[in-house]
């Protein structure tokens, strides 16, 4: 569900011989509808910094106003009309893990949007209401790393830089807890009775737990599978396809030439946390789709090398494709991938960049259109009393047989990297504004869930 972090070093150029650490859903369809067919909204008055989440017909992000201080600005996802927005705080959350954003759960008629305040000379988790935003409730929690929805219920962290740190199962509508455990910990995939979290500790665990109780149902050990030597100041990632979670560790490096961490990707069936498969030394990079959507991976070698590009299959683990890099461009390249993820591209800015089919791993010719990041040099945002944060990064269109940016204005990016909830995709744009688009009717994970 989440995909941390680190994403300025995902940024690193593809080609870099020494391997740079810290990082590494479904393409458009034809049969989409028109654009003039389907309903849209644009609101670039806000300054959204975290990723929108979208529930029970709202969409809320964080935002940055003017002053320098973050709030929480919350939407009709139908029409984008704004609802209201409140001031919210960071308090805790390491850098690189990015803006937090908002956290909408509860039932339909009793939706609460939950975020990070300020309550006297402290912090609180409060909860409002979600269309007139009236406070509902609130919960010391010092230190936190912020709300997720965990099924119907509400998931924190609270007081994560103490020793009595907890994670903590909350009732939406009234913000008590109905149970918690010690430690932190990180919703990757909720369902009907059940939570699967990540647990962040010297020695990760997956584990799942009884919604309602909070009773263990079964337990993973992250280094199980990728070995020993886990270090989550890399990143990670997780996402859940049908009956199957997928895992994704990176790789860290805690001095220059030193040996790096354990990394890769790994599968677990939800029901009972079995491995289903592990591939150990490959990376997951950026942009991409959710992992347990779409798989193309850098290889490392046992140099601590960048070798070729691996899709793998996200049911099975298995290699489907692999392109070498022999035929990138000789000017510094990014990676950019096209709406159904056919093919990678390598995209030199403003000259003559390549493409190759996934398939055939021929090149593709012509005016080829793939999506990249708008900027590999964004600047940190200047929030009040924070530093080192730094927005989510929008994608641009690119045309890679001349390596110029598209407009990007009137494109829609591809669902693999927002992701859709009953069909609506909201997405933040390079400028921070919203936009949102309904163009389907299922959901599925985008590159940030």
């Amino acid at each position: 569900m989440a995909s941390h972090r680190r994403l300025l070093s995902a940024l690193i150029p593809a080609q870099t011989a020494a391997l740079m650490l810290g990082a590494a859903a479904c393409g458009g369809s034809s049969d989409t509808p028109a654009a003039a067919d389907r309903p849209a909204w644009n609101d670039t008055a806000v300054d959204a910094v975290s990723r929108p989440v979208i529930g029970s017909g709202f969409t809320a992000s964080t935002a940055l106003g003017r002053d320098g201080r973050l709030q929480t600005v919350v939407s009709d996802v139908r029409s984008g009309k704004r609802l209201w927005a409140r001031p919210a705080v960071i308090s805790g959350r390491p850098a690189a893990m990015g803006v937090a954003p908002p956290a909408i759960a509860g039932t339909t008629g009793h939706t609460v949007v939950a975020s990070v305040e300020t309550q006297g000379h402290g912090t609180a988790l409060v909860g409002r209401d979600a269309r007139t935003g009236a406070q509902r409730w609130t919960r010391a929690v010092g230190t936190t790393f912020g709300p997720a929805r965990c099924g119907t219920l509400l998931c924190v962290s609270e007081q994560t830089a103490r020793k009595s740190a907890a994670f903590t199962v909350l009732n939406p509508e009234t913000g008590k807890p109905a149970w918690h455990m010690p430690g932190v910990a990180e919703v990757e995939w909720a369902g009907p009775g059940r939570v699967v979290v990540f647990r962040m500790s010297a020695h990760p665990t997956v584990e799942a737990h009884d919604l309602a109780t909070g009773k263990e149902v079964w337990a993973f050990p992250v280094e199980n599978a990728l070995g020993r030597g886990a270090d989550l100041s890399g990143g990670w990632a997780f996402g859940s396809v049908g009956d199957t979670l997928i895992g994704y560790l990176a790789p860290y490096q805690t001095r220059a030439n030193g040996p790096l961490s354990a990394f890769g990707f790994f599968s677990l069936r939800l029901d009972d946390g079995k491995q289903q498969w592990v591939r150990k030394r490959l990376l997951r990079v950026y942009p991409s789709a959710n992992p347990a959507v779409s798989l193309i991976t850098r290889e490392v070698d046992d140099h601590d090398r960048y070798g070729g590009f691996t899709e793998l299959d996200p049911r099975t683990g298995r290699s489907v494709t692999r392109l070498t890099t022999s035929g990138t461009p000789k000017a510094t390249w990014w990676l950019a991938f096209p709406d159904n993820l056919s093919a990678v591209g390598f995209l030199a800015h403003d000259q003559p960049s390549l493409m190759y089919d996934l398939r055939t791993g021929k090149a593709v010719g012509g005016h080829a259109r793939a999506w990249s990041f708008c900027t590999t040099t964004p600047a940190p945002l200047k929030i009040t009393g924070q530093q080192g944060f730094y927005p989510i990064a929008a994608l641009c269109p690119y045309d890679l047989k001349s390596g110029h940016r598209l407009d990007a204005a009137q494109a829609v990016p591809p669902s693999w990297y927002t992701g859709a909830v009953d069909g609506w995709r909201v997405w933040r744009d390079e400028r921070g504004g919203l936009h949102g688009v309904h163009d389907g009717d299922g959901t599925s994970p985008g590159m940030y869930q």
